[in-house]
């Protein structure tokens, strides 16, 4: 049993040893099964090739981890963040911030100013700690990015996901990372998520798909028109996502995609 969270200690720090990986493959497995889960070889390699492996030590026991893949771009080098794990005992401790904050750290001191990751649009709490928690922000979305799995988290839909970019030395990150946030464009365009998707998604394929296919419409709609997810908004009927033109998000000068 864990201390209450006013007493919680936490030991954030690069993993290196295989041991280490190998219990991050653990993490893996108890968070979303053995489907979806990469070998301990992918550790090994994003450790020697300029990725990240990051671990949240409690009591000298794992309770989560980051790992980062080292990227280029148009000439340019950033990390994609591609997992995140939280053991269920440490979740809504902030364990997960605790993570992204070592990443964006670490990634500073190399020279590093974006990490990028995939999220599910549908996942609305992932999007709250994305856009309000980190300051991150999404104007591309990629459907069935992963194809169809076996696992049950993604209950035999296409994989889509919505690309976080985390500008890691923007003055929104900053903003945000020290709580006081810059304001959202008056009058933001919205993709309405419905409420409890997950559950949707586990009780009826049909209408999930729906949902998704929906979503996904909306979304591509309005990053071809250059707007950007900057933001959630929950309300009784389930949640919306806020959108602001790419080109006027207070606190952030995004290149143009073409660049990135």
């Amino acid at each position: 049993m864990i201390e209450p969270i006013s007493t919680f200690a936490l030991d954030v720090r690069r993993c290196s040893k295989l041991a280490e990986y190998d219990e991050c493959v653990r993490v893996e497995h108890a968070v979303w099964g053995e489907a979806i889960a990469v070998p301990s070889a992918v550790f090994v390699v994003a450790h020697h090739t300029g990725g990240q492996v990051v671990g949240a030590f409690h009591q000298g026991k794992l309770a989560g981890f980051a790992l980062a893949l080292a990227a280029m771009r148009a000439g340019k080098p950033f990390l994609h963040s591609h997992m995140t794990a939280v053991l269920a005992p440490f979740r809504d401790r902030g364990v997960g911030r605790r993570l992204k904050l070592f990443q964006r750290q670490d990634a500073l001191k190399r020279g590093i100013d974006l990490i990028e990751w995939t999220f599910d649009p549908l996942e609305v709490k992932n999007a709250h700690f994305n856009f309000v928690r980190l300051g991150a922000v999404s104007r591309r979305y990629i459907p069935d990015c992963y194809g169809v799995t076996a696992s049950p988290l993604h209950g035999g839909l296409p994989t889509d996901r919505l690309v976080a970019e985390w500008w890691l030395s923007s003055d929104r990150v900053k903003s945000i990372l020290a709580d006081d946030a810059p304001p959202i464009n008056r009058s933001p365009e919205r993709v309405s998520i419905p409420a409890n998707p997950t559950e949707v998604r586990e009780a009826n394929r049909e209408a999930a798909a729906r949902v998704q296919a929906q979503a996904r419409e909306n979304f591509q709609q309005w990053f071809a028109k250059g707007y950007a997810a900057t933001g959630v908004e929950s309300r009784e009927a389930g949640t919306d996502y806020l959108l602001e033109p790419a080109a006027a998000i207070n606190g952030l000068r995004l290149p143009d995609l073409a660049e990135i």
